[in-house]
């Protein structure tokens, strides 16, 4: 006997994510629950070092053009969250992807300042 589990309705046209700044969960160095930090991870700058890289600048020198394809057929539009955790005390360190979504906001309050029926008209 099959099972199809599906989201709720109630979550369906959530398109906007609110995440606080300070969450407290479990710490794997501390072995115990504590007050962590959360911010985005974003990716690090490309290192001009690397073997790829030092490969593709010295096969691109030169005249000829293009040498290795550009890839053009993107199918997704947005990216999975990935949320990075600081342990307040001991300061470790650890991801956690969350789904996707097109708008994502750490710890502000998004009805803060904004009046029902569009202050800036007035």
């Amino acid at each position: 006997m099959q099972v199809a589990v599906t989201a709720p309705k109630a979550f369906a046209g959530v398109t906007m994510v609110n995440i606080p700044k300070t969450r407290n969960t479990y710490c794997r160095k501390c072995r115990k629950h504590t007050g962590h930090k959360v911010s985005q991870y974003k990716t690090g700058k490309a290192s001009l070092s690397a073997q790829g890289k030092r490969r593709y600048d010295k096969k691109q020198a030169g005249f000829g053009g293009q040498t290795k394809p550009v890839f053009h057929k993107k199918a997704k539009t947005t990216k999975k969250i990935v949320l990075k955790f600081e342990c307040t005390k001991c300061k470790a360190k650890r991801m956690k992807p969350i789904k996707r979504t097109k708008h994502f906001e750490l710890g502000t309050d998004s009805k803060k300042g904004k009046n029902e029926y569009g202050s800036k008209y007035r």
